[in-house]
């Protein structure tokens, strides 16, 4: 199993931007398609974005198409979130997770989660 610390998150003014890191321990992150995570106050968590396994292919929830880029570096374990135009709807802890596919839908393929990373977006 992969164990996650997300870290990057803060308090940024509306359109400004972000970039998130997620450092992945265990011996399994390059052979991990790797996502993000966010959860709202009051919502359920739901899925922004992920890459495959070496990087060549990218999905995006629709909130976040165009303005954010995910990435990786796999010989440093990293997963990365550049986050662009933020909105005060962006206001979230961000978490990341190996993701499997599931029809059209990016599901997290473990149970355990990080700590997160806090974003807020002030209007």
């Amino acid at each position: 199993q992969v164990r996650m610390v997300e870290s990057g998150g803060g308090l940024v003014q509306a359109g400004g931007s972000l970039r998130l890191s997620c450092a992945a321990s265990g011996r399994t992150f390059s052979s991990n398609s790797m996502g993000w995570f966010r959860q709202a106050p009051g919502k359920e968590r739901e899925f922004v974005a992920a890459m495959n396994r070496i990087g060549s292919s990218t999905y995006y929830a629709d909130s976040a198409k165009g303005r954010f880029t995910i990435s990786r570096d796999n010989a440093k374990n990293t997963l990365y979130l550049q986050m662009n135009s933020l909105k005060p709807e962006d206001t979230a802890v961000y978490y990341c997770n190996a993701v499997r596919q599931v029809g059209t839908n990016y599901v997290p393929s473990f149970s355990s989660w990080g700590q997160g990373t806090q974003v807020t977006v002030s209007s």
